[in-house]
Formats: C-alpha cells, sequence, structure tokens
C-alpha cells in the first residue's frame, strides 16, 4: 500500500464517525491544552522574577546592618574602607524612610534614600527629566531631590524639574525624574525620592548607615567579592557576625529559578496525566471501529491486503486523531495561557518548543494507544471476518 493512499483511507474512516472523533479529539485536546498553559504560566512567572530581581541591580551585593552587637551602624567616614576589595567597580552607602512629600496641598508617603550618585547605576535607575545626583551636591549639602514618576504622579507635578518639594517639611529643589522601572516583590520602584547622602540627617533625623550596595564588576568574581567583604566586615563589628549580612542577589535568582522550575515540572507533570487519558479514549475508539469494521477488514484481506497495510491503516487513523487533539490542544492552551495569566494576574510565555513536542508527543500517544487495536485487526483472518 502507498503512503498517500494508507493517509487518504484513515482520513475517510476518521471522518466517518464525526462525532466519536470529536470526542476521542476532545480527550487530547484537553491534556495538550492543560501542559502548554500550565509551561506558559510556569515560563512567564519565572520570568518576572528574574526580571524584578534583574532590575533591581546587576552584579551586585548588597550589605545589611542588622543593628545588634556593640556597633549597629556604619558612618559614612568608614564605608570607603570597607568597600576597598578588589573587583568592587562602585559602591553606594544609603539611608532610607518614609517621609511626607508636599507639593502645594497635595501630599504623599514617599521613600527617601539619602545615597551618593553610584546609586543610580547600581540600581539601574535611568533619568526621564533633569539630572541626577552629583558629588557637589553632597559636599556643599544641597537640598535637591531626584524623584519617581509615581511620586510626580500623586503630586501632580505638571512641570517637576525645578520645583519645589517638601520632605517632612523640608524644603528640596527637584533636580530629575527617574524613569518609571515598575513594581518588584519589595514594592513599587517608583515611589522613590533620591537626595545627597550628607542630606540625611536633615530628613531622616539620622546620618547611621546602614546598606551599602556594592556593584561588582563582573559576575563570575561575585562570590569572591562577597567573601572579602564579610571578612572585612567581621573585624570591623569585632567578629559579631550576627550584627550584619551581605545578600547575595544571584543566590536568590538562582533559588527562585530553581523553585519555578520544579513547580513548573510538577504542575506539567500533572496536566500529562489528561493526555495519558486521552490516549485511553483513543485506544477505546479503535477498538470500537475495529469491531465494526470486521467485515470491511476480510473484504481487504480477501482482496490482497497485507497484514501489514491493515496494521498501517489503523496505526494512521490513530495518529490522525493524535495530531487532531494536539494541534486543537496547542492553540487553545495558546489562547488559555493569556486568559488563565490575566485572571491570575501573572505573565504567560507559551512555549514554542513545548507545544511542539506536545503535538508530536500526541500524535506519538495516538499510535501508542492505536497499536494494540491495529495489531488487532491486522491478525483477523479473513474468512472469519466475512462470517462476522
Amino acid at each position: 500500500m502507498k503512503l498517500t493512499q494508507g493517509v487518504k483511507m484513515a482520513w475517510i474512516s476518521v471522518r466517518a464517525q464525526p462525532l466519536r472523533t470529536l470526542l476521542t479529539v476532545l480527550g487530547i485536546l484537553i491534556g495538550v491544552a492543560s501542559v502548554t498553559i500550565m509551561v506558559a504560566i510556569g515560563n512567564g512567572t519565572s520570568e518576572q522574577v528574574k526580571s524584578q530581581l534583574q532590575g533591581l541591580g546587576t552584579n551586585m551585593l548588597t550589605v545589611n546592618v542588622v543593628g545588634r552587637g556593640a556597633v549597629t551602624s556604619i558612618k559614612a567616614d568608614d564605608v570607603k574602607g570597607l568597600t576597598e576589595v578588589s573587583n568592587v567597580s562602585s559602591y553606594a552607602p544609603n539611608i532610607s524612610g518614609n517621609v511626607t512629600a508636599k507639593a502645594g496641598v497635595k501630599t504623599y508617603s514617599a521613600t527617601v534614600n539619602a545615597t551618593t550618585p553610584a546609586f543610580m547605576d547600581i540600581r539601574d535607575y535611568k533619568l526621564a527629566q533633569g539630572r541626577s545626583l552629583m558629588d557637589i551636591d553632597g559636599a556643599f549639602k544641597q537640598k535637591v531631590a531626584v524623584i519617581g514618576s509615581e511620586v510626580v504622579t500623586e503630586l501632580q507635578l505638571s512641570n517637576p524639574v525645578g520645583s519645589k518639594i517638601s520632605l517632612n517639611g523640608t524644603p528640596y529643589k527637584i533636580v530629575g525624574v527617574l524613569a518609571s522601572k515598575g513594581s518588584t516583590t519589595n514594592g513599587s520602584n517608583d515611589n522613590v525620592v533620591l537626595v545627597p547622602l550628607e542630606t540625611a540627617r536633615v530628613v531622616l533625623k539620622t546620618d547611621a548607615i546602614r546598606t551599602i550596595y556594592v556593584q561588582v564588576d563582573s559576575e563570575k568574581n561575585v562570590d569572591r567579592v562577597q567573601t572579602a567583604l564579610e571578612a572585612k566586615l567581621q573585624q570591623f563589628f569585632r567578629g559579631d557576625e550576627n550584627s550584619y549580612n551581605v545578600f547575595n542577589q544571584q543566590d536568590l535568582l538562582e533559588t527562585i529559578t530553581s523553585v519555578s522550575t520544579s513547580v513548573s515540572t510538577l504542575l506539567t507533570y500533572v496536566a500529562a496525566i489528561s493526555l495519558l487519558v486521552g490516549g485511553i479514549g483513543v485506544m477505546n475508539m479503535m477498538l470500537v471501529s475495529v469491531t465494526e469494521r470486521t467485515r470491511e477488514i476480510g473484504i481487504r484481506k480477501s482482496l490482497g491486503a497485507k497484514q501489514r497495510d491493515i496494521l498501517f491503516q489503523f496505526l494512521v487513523e490513530a495518529s490522525i486523531i493524535g495530531g487532531l487533539g494536539g494541534i486543537a490542544g496547542v492553540a487553545v492552551g495558546a489562547g488559555g495561557s493569556k486568559f488563565v495569566g490575566k485572571l491570575m494576574q501573572s505573565p504567560a510565555s507559551p512555549s514554542w518548543e513545548i507545544m511542539t513536542i506536545a503535538v508530536v508527543f500526541s500524535m506519538g500517544v495516538g499510535v501508542l494507544f492505536g497499536f494494540l487495536p491495529a495489531r488487532r485487526a491486522s491478525r483477523l483472518h479473513p474468512v472469519e471476518a466475512l462470517r462476522q
């Protein structure tokens, strides 16, 4: 039997029972769609987390002073000595706190970061308007501020650069506006006000540094720099390791990626079970088809059809049903993943690789579960088949 002839005959047989074929295809469709949606949600969530962490800064280490022990904070004069480590490209001490920002009659609770000009580069902030903080601002303790887009919106500042803003009652001149960065698991990146480190005591009533952001020149050097920083901090805090910690962003990224991958894999396995159920449906349909077409098989064999021809035809029928279910499932899954993503307020990123594998796998499921009925059909004796 020629390949094209076998495929044509199989297609005619599949179309002969449209309702039965539709119900069988539906079982495969649900399985493939479930796998596609699960993988899409898993990929989208993983990409969102990675994007959020990368938005915090690149190759960054964060030194946090916990506040326990004999030494509970770091002074500005001590920061340079602590960060004098090879492969440190820049650093930014930071003093943060919540303040009431006011412009005209509008007020808003904003997060102030008293820091240095390097903060923006390390934390990957970009300017939308005006200029960033400069060393001269700190040297002369200038009361200038660079504000986030959320602060601009909440205070309804139409022309923010050059206007005044009050921070806990202290007037600051706005010299720049940050480009929007969106939100992360830690909150909004746009609800921020940057002021010179030297003015921290004015607006935040303290000059005790509890956070230092350190940027490493290369990702491969992050672990080595972390070890060197911890050694200096241990000496500074007189061996009290409970007084500080050094947070490695790469470690968190790897951990979250690993967890996300594991959850996505588990969900995919669960969804794949429905695909196997669909395969059982294919087997059931093919067994019924063989029973109904026993006389047809006997006639074809008496006219010279070989065992492999009958086997081939029934396997092609099973693969067509699986393929139809796979293609329809991918289409439903791609559209459904977007809907589920919006419903769960989570991004969805369908994987073309997974969808291709799902279609091929569904055809394989059809062949696998269709083999037993096809083999049974091919082994029917023509005389016995004609008697039935």
